[in-house]
Protein backbone atom coordinates (compact mmCIF):
# COMPACT_ATOMS: atom_id res chain seq x y z
CA UNK A 1 0.00 0.00 0.00
CA UNK A 2 1.14 3.38 -0.97
CA UNK A 3 2.23 6.13 1.49
CA UNK A 4 -0.84 8.21 0.16
CA UNK A 5 -3.47 5.35 0.62
CA UNK A 6 -2.51 5.32 4.05
CA UNK A 7 -3.70 9.13 4.46
CA UNK A 8 -7.16 8.36 5.43
CA UNK A 9 -6.15 6.45 8.66
CA UNK A 10 -3.11 8.33 9.69
CA UNK A 11 -5.16 10.07 12.63
CA UNK A 12 -6.04 6.78 13.54
CA UNK A 13 -2.78 5.11 14.27
CA UNK A 14 -1.10 8.57 15.18
CA UNK A 15 -2.09 7.78 18.93
CA UNK A 16 -0.64 3.94 18.43
CA UNK A 17 2.93 4.68 16.65
CA UNK A 18 5.61 4.14 19.70
CA UNK A 19 3.15 0.67 20.24
CA UNK A 20 3.68 -0.41 16.37
CA UNK A 21 7.36 0.56 16.19
CA UNK A 22 7.74 -1.63 19.43
CA UNK A 23 5.98 -4.46 18.18
CA UNK A 24 7.44 -4.40 15.08
CA UNK A 25 11.20 -4.23 16.28
CA UNK A 26 10.86 -6.82 19.20
CA UNK A 27 11.01 -11.17 19.18
CA UNK A 28 7.95 -13.00 19.20
CA UNK A 29 9.09 -16.16 20.14
CA UNK A 30 7.57 -19.34 21.38
CA UNK A 31 7.29 -19.95 24.99
CA UNK A 32 9.05 -23.10 26.30
CA UNK A 33 10.30 -23.51 30.02
CA UNK A 34 8.66 -19.85 30.91
CA UNK A 35 11.15 -18.91 28.12
CA UNK A 36 11.13 -17.07 25.28
CA UNK A 37 13.19 -19.00 22.05
CA UNK A 38 13.05 -18.82 18.44
CA UNK A 39 11.70 -22.04 16.48
CA UNK A 40 13.83 -25.13 16.13
CA UNK A 41 14.24 -24.20 12.79
CA UNK A 42 14.66 -20.57 12.88
CA UNK A 43 11.67 -19.76 10.41
CA UNK A 44 9.02 -16.95 10.74
CA UNK A 45 6.42 -15.70 9.32
CA UNK A 46 4.85 -12.60 8.91
CA UNK A 47 1.25 -11.32 10.61
CA UNK A 48 -0.08 -8.20 8.75
CA UNK A 49 -2.49 -5.72 10.15
CA UNK A 50 -6.15 -6.28 8.37
CA UNK A 51 -6.89 -2.69 8.32
CA UNK A 52 -4.39 -1.69 6.02
CA UNK A 53 -2.54 -5.11 5.05
CA UNK A 54 0.66 -3.58 6.01
CA UNK A 55 3.29 -6.45 8.00
CA UNK A 56 2.71 -6.12 11.47
CA UNK A 57 5.10 -8.62 13.17
CA UNK A 58 8.10 -11.65 12.51
CA UNK A 59 6.59 -14.57 14.56
CA UNK A 60 8.51 -17.75 15.34
CA UNK A 61 7.29 -20.37 12.98
CA UNK A 62 7.17 -23.41 15.07
CA UNK A 63 6.51 -27.03 13.86
CA UNK A 64 6.65 -30.52 15.13
CA UNK A 65 10.34 -30.25 16.81
CA UNK A 66 8.90 -27.72 18.71
CA UNK A 67 6.39 -29.35 19.87
CA UNK A 68 7.95 -32.16 20.99
CA UNK A 69 10.35 -29.81 23.51
CA UNK A 70 6.94 -28.39 24.26
CA UNK A 71 5.78 -31.86 25.53
CA UNK A 72 9.19 -32.66 27.29
CA UNK A 73 8.23 -28.75 29.11
CA UNK A 74 4.88 -29.86 30.16
CA UNK A 75 6.29 -33.23 31.78
CA UNK A 76 8.27 -31.34 34.21
CA UNK A 77 6.22 -28.58 34.49
CA UNK A 78 2.73 -30.94 35.43
CA UNK A 79 5.04 -33.03 38.16
CA UNK A 80 4.89 -29.59 39.72
CA UNK A 81 1.41 -28.34 39.00
CA UNK A 82 -0.34 -31.42 39.74
CA UNK A 83 0.91 -31.63 43.18
CA UNK A 84 -0.43 -28.40 43.97
CA UNK A 85 -3.43 -28.55 46.32
CA UNK A 86 -6.95 -27.64 44.51
CA UNK A 87 -6.29 -23.73 46.66
CA UNK A 88 -3.23 -23.23 45.18
CA UNK A 89 -3.78 -23.70 41.78
CA UNK A 90 -6.92 -21.14 42.26
CA UNK A 91 -4.70 -18.58 44.07
CA UNK A 92 -2.22 -18.81 40.89
CA UNK A 93 -5.18 -18.24 38.72
CA UNK A 94 -5.97 -15.24 40.33
CA UNK A 95 -3.10 -14.59 40.23
CA UNK A 96 -2.97 -14.25 36.53
CA UNK A 97 -6.36 -12.89 36.14
CA UNK A 98 -5.32 -9.91 37.79
CA UNK A 99 -1.92 -9.81 35.56
CA UNK A 100 -4.06 -9.65 32.43
CA UNK A 101 -6.96 -6.96 34.67
CA UNK A 102 -3.79 -4.99 34.53
CA UNK A 103 -2.62 -5.54 30.49
CA UNK A 104 -5.72 -5.47 29.51
CA UNK A 105 -5.69 -2.00 27.07
CA UNK A 106 -2.03 -4.12 25.43
CA UNK A 107 -3.79 -7.32 25.16
CA UNK A 108 -6.61 -5.47 23.60
CA UNK A 109 -4.97 -3.26 21.27
CA UNK A 110 -2.86 -6.15 19.81
CA UNK A 111 -5.96 -8.22 18.90
CA UNK A 112 -7.31 -5.26 17.07
CA UNK A 113 -3.97 -4.38 15.22
CA UNK A 114 -3.55 -8.03 14.34
CA UNK A 115 -7.40 -9.67 14.43
CA UNK A 116 -9.09 -6.62 12.93
CA UNK A 117 -11.75 -6.49 15.53
CA UNK A 118 -13.23 -3.33 17.43
CA UNK A 119 -10.11 -2.47 20.38
CA UNK A 120 -13.06 -1.41 22.65
CA UNK A 121 -14.04 -5.08 22.16
CA UNK A 122 -11.05 -7.26 22.37
CA UNK A 123 -10.17 -4.90 26.37
CA UNK A 124 -13.92 -6.71 26.91
CA UNK A 125 -12.70 -9.88 26.05
CA UNK A 126 -9.26 -9.09 28.22
CA UNK A 127 -11.65 -8.77 31.39
CA UNK A 128 -13.89 -11.57 30.19
CA UNK A 129 -10.65 -13.96 30.21
CA UNK A 130 -10.05 -12.69 33.25
CA UNK A 131 -13.55 -13.55 34.75
CA UNK A 132 -13.08 -16.91 33.45
CA UNK A 133 -10.16 -17.68 34.98
CA UNK A 134 -11.58 -16.07 38.28
CA UNK A 135 -14.83 -19.00 37.89
CA UNK A 136 -12.73 -21.75 37.42
CA UNK A 137 -10.65 -20.46 40.30
CA UNK A 138 -13.73 -20.50 42.50
CA UNK A 139 -14.79 -24.27 41.27
CA UNK A 140 -11.71 -25.35 43.01
CA UNK A 141 -13.17 -27.95 45.58
CA UNK A 142 -15.56 -28.81 42.91
CA UNK A 143 -13.34 -30.94 41.81
CA UNK A 144 -14.31 -34.32 44.15
CA UNK A 145 -15.27 -37.89 43.44
CA UNK A 146 -17.47 -39.52 45.10
CA UNK A 147 -18.07 -42.56 47.37
CA UNK A 148 -20.47 -45.37 47.05
CA UNK A 149 -22.69 -47.64 49.18
CA UNK A 150 -20.74 -50.71 49.94
CA UNK A 151 -23.36 -52.27 51.64
CA UNK A 152 -20.93 -53.98 54.49
CA UNK A 153 -18.53 -54.82 51.71
CA UNK A 154 -15.95 -52.05 52.29
CA UNK A 155 -14.98 -48.28 51.12
CA UNK A 156 -15.33 -47.68 47.55
CA UNK A 157 -14.92 -44.39 46.01
CA UNK A 158 -13.65 -42.63 42.95
CA UNK A 159 -11.35 -39.65 42.32
CA UNK A 160 -10.96 -37.03 39.34
CA UNK A 161 -7.23 -37.42 37.94
CA UNK A 162 -5.49 -34.67 35.33
CA UNK A 163 -4.48 -36.21 32.06
CA UNK A 164 -0.94 -34.76 32.42
CA UNK A 165 -0.08 -32.79 29.28
CA UNK A 166 -3.12 -31.84 27.26
CA UNK A 167 -3.78 -29.17 24.35
CA UNK A 168 -5.43 -26.49 23.42
CA UNK A 169 -5.99 -25.16 19.64
CA UNK A 170 -7.27 -21.67 19.06
CA UNK A 171 -8.82 -19.41 16.62
CA UNK A 172 -8.93 -15.96 15.66
CA UNK A 173 -11.95 -14.22 16.35
CA UNK A 174 -11.00 -14.17 20.25
CA UNK A 175 -7.47 -14.40 20.57
CA UNK A 176 -7.01 -12.81 23.94
CA UNK A 177 -10.22 -14.40 25.36
CA UNK A 178 -9.42 -17.71 24.02
CA UNK A 179 -5.77 -17.83 24.53
CA UNK A 180 -6.11 -16.80 28.50
CA UNK A 181 -9.57 -17.69 29.43
CA UNK A 182 -9.45 -21.10 27.70
CA UNK A 183 -6.53 -22.06 30.21
CA UNK A 184 -8.90 -22.33 33.54
CA UNK A 185 -10.51 -25.49 33.05
CA UNK A 186 -7.14 -27.74 31.97
CA UNK A 187 -4.82 -25.77 34.79
CA UNK A 188 -7.85 -25.84 37.44
CA UNK A 189 -7.68 -29.67 36.76
CA UNK A 190 -4.20 -30.22 37.15
CA UNK A 191 -2.95 -30.47 33.78
CA UNK A 192 -0.31 -28.54 32.00
CA UNK A 193 -1.42 -27.19 28.79
CA UNK A 194 0.44 -26.89 25.76
CA UNK A 195 -0.86 -23.76 23.40
CA UNK A 196 -1.24 -23.17 20.17
CA UNK A 197 -2.51 -19.63 18.72
CA UNK A 198 -4.17 -18.96 15.87
CA UNK A 199 -1.71 -17.71 12.87
CA UNK A 200 -3.68 -14.72 11.95
CA UNK A 201 -3.62 -13.60 15.06
CA UNK A 202 -1.08 -14.82 17.08
CA UNK A 203 0.62 -11.74 19.52
CA UNK A 204 -1.87 -11.80 22.12
CA UNK A 205 -1.15 -15.05 23.07
CA UNK A 206 2.41 -14.24 23.03
CA UNK A 207 2.06 -11.76 25.18
CA UNK A 208 -0.01 -13.81 27.60
CA UNK A 209 3.14 -16.27 27.74
CA UNK A 210 5.03 -12.92 29.63
CA UNK A 211 2.45 -12.77 31.83
CA UNK A 212 2.06 -16.47 32.31
CA UNK A 213 5.99 -16.90 33.08
CA UNK A 214 5.35 -14.49 36.19
CA UNK A 215 2.79 -16.37 37.92
CA UNK A 216 3.03 -20.02 36.58
CA UNK A 217 5.90 -22.67 37.56
CA UNK A 218 7.59 -23.40 34.30
CA UNK A 219 6.32 -25.95 31.61
CA UNK A 220 3.02 -25.47 33.06
CA UNK A 221 1.95 -23.64 30.12
CA UNK A 222 3.86 -23.57 26.74
CA UNK A 223 2.91 -21.67 23.71
CA UNK A 224 3.69 -23.06 20.07
CA UNK A 225 3.03 -20.79 17.24
CA UNK A 226 2.99 -21.63 13.37
CA UNK A 227 1.40 -20.30 10.43
CA UNK A 228 1.70 -23.67 8.57
CA UNK A 229 -0.53 -26.89 9.94
CA UNK A 230 2.53 -28.52 11.53
CA UNK A 231 1.98 -27.29 15.37
CA UNK A 232 -1.58 -28.58 15.24
CA UNK A 233 -0.92 -31.94 13.74
CA UNK A 234 1.86 -32.45 16.26
CA UNK A 235 -0.58 -31.53 18.90
CA UNK A 236 -2.72 -33.82 17.62
CA UNK A 237 -0.84 -36.79 16.85
CA UNK A 238 1.80 -36.84 19.64
CA UNK A 239 1.41 -39.72 22.07
CA UNK A 240 1.42 -38.28 25.02
CA UNK A 241 -1.33 -35.76 24.71
CA UNK A 242 -4.35 -37.76 25.31
CA UNK A 243 -6.62 -34.42 25.50
CA UNK A 244 -7.26 -32.29 22.88
CA UNK A 245 -9.54 -29.22 22.70
CA UNK A 246 -10.20 -27.66 19.51
CA UNK A 247 -12.28 -24.29 18.89
CA UNK A 248 -12.44 -23.68 14.71
CA UNK A 249 -13.75 -25.07 11.49
CA UNK A 250 -15.75 -27.99 11.01
CA UNK A 251 -13.21 -29.42 8.51
CA UNK A 252 -9.93 -28.50 11.05
CA UNK A 253 -11.58 -30.45 13.51
CA UNK A 254 -12.00 -33.51 11.92
CA UNK A 255 -8.50 -33.30 10.91
CA UNK A 256 -7.76 -33.55 14.16
CA UNK A 257 -10.45 -36.70 15.21
CA UNK A 258 -8.31 -38.28 12.01
CA UNK A 259 -5.31 -37.62 13.42
CA UNK A 260 -5.73 -37.89 16.97
CA UNK A 261 -7.47 -41.17 15.96
CA UNK A 262 -4.91 -42.88 13.87
CA UNK A 263 -2.27 -41.69 16.65
CA UNK A 264 -4.11 -43.48 19.44
CA UNK A 265 -6.69 -43.48 21.83
CA UNK A 266 -7.55 -39.65 22.70
CA UNK A 267 -9.99 -37.30 24.22
CA UNK A 268 -11.05 -34.79 21.74
CA UNK A 269 -13.60 -32.11 22.63
CA UNK A 270 -14.65 -29.65 19.72
CA UNK A 271 -16.11 -26.30 19.59
CA UNK A 272 -16.95 -26.22 15.43
CA UNK A 273 -19.23 -23.96 12.90
CA UNK A 274 -22.32 -22.68 13.24
CA UNK A 275 -25.35 -21.89 11.36
CA UNK A 276 -27.15 -20.64 13.75
CA UNK A 277 -30.67 -19.72 13.54
CA UNK A 278 -33.08 -17.21 15.57
CA UNK A 279 -36.47 -17.67 15.18
CA UNK A 280 -39.42 -14.66 15.59
CA UNK A 281 -43.12 -15.63 15.85
CA UNK A 282 -45.73 -13.75 15.10
CA UNK A 283 -46.23 -12.50 18.57
CA UNK A 284 -42.93 -11.58 19.61
CA UNK A 285 -41.40 -7.84 20.28
CA UNK A 286 -40.59 -6.86 17.23
CA UNK A 287 -38.34 -4.09 18.24
CA UNK A 288 -36.34 -6.64 21.13
CA UNK A 289 -36.05 -8.78 18.38
CA UNK A 290 -34.57 -6.90 15.63
CA UNK A 291 -31.90 -5.34 18.17
CA UNK A 292 -31.89 -9.17 19.12
CA UNK A 293 -31.19 -10.12 15.51
CA UNK A 294 -28.42 -7.39 15.15
CA UNK A 295 -26.49 -7.61 18.66
CA UNK A 296 -26.53 -11.75 18.05
CA UNK A 297 -24.75 -11.20 14.31
CA UNK A 298 -22.06 -10.12 16.39
CA UNK A 299 -21.57 -7.53 13.76
CA UNK A 300 -19.86 -5.21 16.34
CA UNK A 301 -17.98 -7.61 18.31
CA UNK A 302 -16.25 -9.41 15.62
CA UNK A 303 -17.33 -8.72 12.34
CA UNK A 304 -19.94 -11.61 12.52
CA UNK A 305 -16.92 -13.92 12.23
CA UNK A 306 -18.22 -15.92 15.29
CA UNK A 307 -19.53 -19.60 15.33
CA UNK A 308 -22.20 -18.36 17.61
CA UNK A 309 -24.03 -15.61 15.52
CA UNK A 310 -27.79 -15.98 14.37
CA UNK A 311 -26.58 -15.45 10.97
CA UNK A 312 -30.32 -17.18 9.49
CA UNK A 313 -33.21 -14.71 10.87
CA UNK A 314 -36.37 -16.42 10.49
CA UNK A 315 -39.54 -14.48 10.66
CA UNK A 316 -43.07 -15.47 10.91
CA UNK A 317 -44.33 -14.06 7.63
CA UNK A 318 -47.15 -11.44 9.14
CA UNK A 319 -44.38 -9.36 10.26
CA UNK A 320 -41.28 -10.46 8.25
CA UNK A 321 -41.66 -6.97 6.70
CA UNK A 322 -41.51 -4.87 9.50
CA UNK A 323 -38.89 -6.70 11.50
CA UNK A 324 -36.88 -6.51 8.08
CA UNK A 325 -37.36 -2.85 8.09
CA UNK A 326 -36.17 -2.38 11.46
CA UNK A 327 -32.76 -4.83 11.33
CA UNK A 328 -31.97 -2.71 8.32
CA UNK A 329 -32.35 0.54 10.05
CA UNK A 330 -29.92 -0.94 12.92
CA UNK A 331 -27.25 -2.85 10.43
CA UNK A 332 -27.15 1.14 8.57
CA UNK A 333 -26.03 2.73 11.85
CA UNK A 334 -23.39 0.52 12.57
CA UNK A 335 -19.93 2.50 12.07
CA UNK A 336 -17.30 0.04 10.08
CA UNK A 337 -13.72 1.39 11.01
CA UNK A 338 -10.28 1.81 12.17
CA UNK A 339 -10.18 -1.24 14.67
CA UNK A 340 -7.73 0.85 16.82
CA UNK A 341 -10.14 3.67 17.07
CA UNK A 342 -12.22 4.00 19.60
CA UNK A 343 -15.40 5.19 17.61
CA UNK A 344 -15.04 2.15 15.92
CA UNK A 345 -18.37 -0.31 16.23
CA UNK A 346 -17.05 -3.06 13.40
CA UNK A 347 -13.34 -3.40 12.05
CA UNK A 348 -11.84 -5.40 9.32
CA UNK A 349 -12.23 -9.34 8.41
CA UNK A 350 -8.99 -11.04 9.62
CA UNK A 351 -6.68 -11.97 6.41
CA UNK A 352 -7.08 -11.36 2.83
CA UNK A 353 -7.83 -14.80 2.08
CA UNK A 354 -10.76 -14.79 4.94
CA UNK A 355 -12.12 -11.35 2.93
CA UNK A 356 -12.30 -13.04 -0.60
CA UNK A 357 -14.24 -16.44 0.71
CA UNK A 358 -16.83 -13.87 2.90
CA UNK A 359 -17.65 -11.86 -0.67
CA UNK A 360 -17.66 -14.95 -2.51
CA UNK A 361 -20.95 -15.67 -0.57
CA UNK A 362 -21.47 -12.37 -0.95
CA UNK A 363 -22.04 -13.09 -5.14
CA UNK A 364 -23.67 -16.03 -4.36
CA UNK A 365 -26.07 -15.14 -2.55
CA UNK A 366 -26.77 -12.54 -5.44
CA UNK A 367 -26.42 -15.25 -7.84
CA UNK A 368 -28.72 -17.50 -6.69
CA UNK A 369 -31.84 -15.01 -6.39
CA UNK A 370 -31.35 -13.62 -2.59
CA UNK A 371 -32.15 -9.82 -2.33
CA UNK A 372 -29.53 -7.58 -1.33
CA UNK A 373 -31.49 -5.33 1.66
CA UNK A 374 -28.36 -3.55 2.56
CA UNK A 375 -24.69 -3.50 2.41
CA UNK A 376 -22.55 -6.27 0.32
CA UNK A 377 -19.68 -4.19 -0.38
CA UNK A 378 -17.26 -1.97 0.85
CA UNK A 379 -17.29 0.74 2.81
CA UNK A 380 -16.84 3.97 0.62
CA UNK A 381 -14.78 5.77 3.50
CA UNK A 382 -12.58 3.04 3.98
CA UNK A 383 -10.11 2.69 0.38
CA UNK A 384 -7.61 0.24 1.94
CA UNK A 385 -7.68 -2.97 4.25
CA UNK A 386 -9.82 -5.50 4.43
CA UNK A 387 -13.44 -3.68 5.30
CA UNK A 388 -17.05 -5.18 4.41
CA UNK A 389 -20.18 -3.35 5.13
CA UNK A 390 -22.30 -5.38 7.38
CA UNK A 391 -24.62 -7.35 4.73
CA UNK A 392 -28.50 -8.28 5.26
CA UNK A 393 -30.34 -10.34 2.22
CA UNK A 394 -34.08 -10.97 2.03
CA UNK A 395 -36.17 -13.87 0.18
CA UNK A 396 -33.57 -16.18 1.20
CA UNK A 397 -34.69 -19.53 0.85
CA UNK A 398 -33.79 -22.64 3.04
CA UNK A 399 -31.88 -24.86 0.29
CA UNK A 400 -29.57 -21.41 -0.59
CA UNK A 401 -25.77 -21.77 0.09
CA UNK A 402 -26.19 -18.48 2.45
CA UNK A 403 -28.89 -20.43 4.31
CA UNK A 404 -26.73 -23.71 4.45
CA UNK A 405 -22.80 -22.94 4.93
CA UNK A 406 -21.31 -20.75 7.96
CA UNK A 407 -20.10 -17.82 6.45
CA UNK A 408 -18.37 -16.71 9.12
CA UNK A 409 -18.52 -13.40 7.88
CA UNK A 410 -21.12 -10.06 8.52
CA UNK A 411 -23.52 -11.80 6.40
CA UNK A 412 -27.28 -12.10 7.58
CA UNK A 413 -29.58 -13.95 5.96
CA UNK A 414 -33.36 -13.66 6.37
CA UNK A 415 -35.93 -16.07 5.44
CA UNK A 416 -40.22 -16.58 6.13
CA UNK A 417 -42.11 -19.27 7.49
CA UNK A 418 -45.87 -19.74 8.15
CA UNK A 419 -46.33 -22.14 11.00
CA UNK A 420 -44.36 -23.31 14.06
CA UNK A 421 -43.36 -26.80 12.54
CA UNK A 422 -42.06 -24.92 9.12
CA UNK A 423 -39.99 -22.93 11.83
CA UNK A 424 -38.43 -25.72 13.17
CA UNK A 425 -37.81 -27.46 9.97
CA UNK A 426 -35.89 -24.66 8.56
CA UNK A 427 -34.10 -23.74 11.56
CA UNK A 428 -33.17 -27.91 12.43
CA UNK A 429 -32.25 -28.11 8.46
CA UNK A 430 -28.57 -27.65 8.06
CA UNK A 431 -25.90 -29.88 9.19
CA UNK A 432 -24.84 -27.50 12.33
CA UNK A 433 -26.36 -27.30 16.00
CA UNK A 434 -24.51 -24.90 18.08
CA UNK A 435 -26.73 -22.22 18.87
CA UNK A 436 -30.52 -21.26 18.53
CA UNK A 437 -32.72 -18.52 19.59
CA UNK A 438 -36.73 -17.78 19.84
CA UNK A 439 -38.75 -14.87 20.33
CA UNK A 440 -42.07 -14.99 21.53
CA UNK A 441 -44.53 -13.71 24.16
CA UNK A 442 -46.05 -17.00 24.76
CA UNK A 443 -44.11 -19.38 27.41
CA UNK A 444 -45.58 -22.42 26.13
CA UNK A 445 -44.50 -21.92 22.43
CA UNK A 446 -41.02 -20.95 23.68
CA UNK A 447 -40.49 -24.41 25.76
CA UNK A 448 -41.65 -26.12 23.29
CA UNK A 449 -38.71 -24.54 20.68
CA UNK A 450 -36.56 -24.51 23.26
CA UNK A 451 -36.90 -28.86 23.47
CA UNK A 452 -37.65 -29.03 19.45
CA UNK A 453 -34.58 -27.04 18.43
CA UNK A 454 -31.51 -29.14 17.51
CA UNK A 455 -29.14 -27.17 19.27
CA UNK A 456 -26.54 -27.10 21.73
CA UNK A 457 -27.73 -23.58 23.52
CA UNK A 458 -31.24 -21.99 23.36
CA UNK A 459 -32.23 -18.69 24.09
CA UNK A 460 -35.61 -17.28 25.06
CA UNK A 461 -35.88 -13.40 24.04
CA UNK A 462 -32.17 -12.77 24.31
CA UNK A 463 -29.47 -14.24 21.49
CA UNK A 464 -25.67 -14.93 21.74
CA UNK A 465 -25.09 -13.69 25.46
CA UNK A 466 -22.63 -16.29 27.38
CA UNK A 467 -23.90 -16.38 31.20
CA UNK A 468 -20.71 -17.78 33.53
CA UNK A 469 -21.08 -21.10 34.35
CA UNK A 470 -23.18 -22.34 31.90
CA UNK A 471 -22.20 -25.12 29.82
CA UNK A 472 -21.63 -23.81 26.06
CA UNK A 473 -20.93 -26.60 23.13
CA UNK A 474 -22.41 -27.81 19.79
CA UNK A 475 -24.46 -30.79 18.43
CA UNK A 476 -24.39 -32.58 15.09
CA UNK A 477 -21.61 -31.06 12.90
CA UNK A 478 -21.07 -27.99 15.50
CA UNK A 479 -18.65 -30.15 17.79
CA UNK A 480 -18.56 -32.55 20.42
CA UNK A 481 -18.23 -31.43 24.23
CA UNK A 482 -19.19 -28.38 26.83
CA UNK A 483 -17.19 -25.02 27.71
CA UNK A 484 -17.29 -22.71 30.15
CA UNK A 485 -18.86 -24.52 32.87
CA UNK A 486 -17.78 -26.98 35.75
CA UNK A 487 -18.79 -30.06 33.08
CA UNK A 488 -15.72 -28.73 30.90
CA UNK A 489 -13.33 -29.09 33.99
CA UNK A 490 -14.08 -32.06 34.69
CA UNK A 491 -13.44 -32.72 30.42
CA UNK A 492 -9.75 -32.10 31.38
CA UNK A 493 -10.28 -35.25 34.38
CA UNK A 494 -9.67 -38.76 34.13
CA UNK A 495 -11.91 -41.01 36.72
CA UNK A 496 -10.32 -43.62 38.94
CA UNK A 497 -12.61 -45.96 40.94
CA UNK A 498 -10.75 -47.62 44.42
CA UNK A 499 -12.15 -50.30 46.55
CA UNK A 500 -10.87 -51.30 49.41
CA UNK A 501 -12.79 -54.54 50.53
CA UNK A 502 -13.90 -55.16 53.99
CA UNK A 503 -13.19 -58.92 55.18
CA UNK A 504 -12.44 -62.10 52.89
CA UNK A 505 -13.75 -62.88 49.68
Amino acid sequence: MSSTATTPYEADYAPHRATLDAIRSRDWGLLIDNEPRPAAGGATFTTYDPATELPLAEVADGGEADVEAAVRSGRRGFETWSRYSPQGRASALRELAGHIRANAAELGLLDALDGGSPVTAMRKDALWAADHLEMFADWALMIKGETYPGSGTGLHYSRPEPYGVVGRIIPFNHPVFFGAGKLGAPLMAGNAVVLKPPPQAPLSAIRLGELIAQVLPPGVVTIVNGARPAPGVAIAAHPEIERIAFIGSEWTGREIQRVAAGAGVKHVSLELGGKNAMVVLDDADIEAAARGAVFGMNFTATQGESCGSNSRLLVHRSIADQVLARVVELVEQIDVGVPVSESTMMGALVSREHFERVSRYIDIGRTEGAVLATGGGRPAHLPEGLFLEPTVFSGVTPGMTIAQEEIFGPVLSVLTFDTDDEAVGIANGVRYGLTASVWTRDVGRAHRFAEDLRAGYVWINDSSRHFPGLPFGGVKASGLGKEESLEEILSFTQSKTVSIPRGER
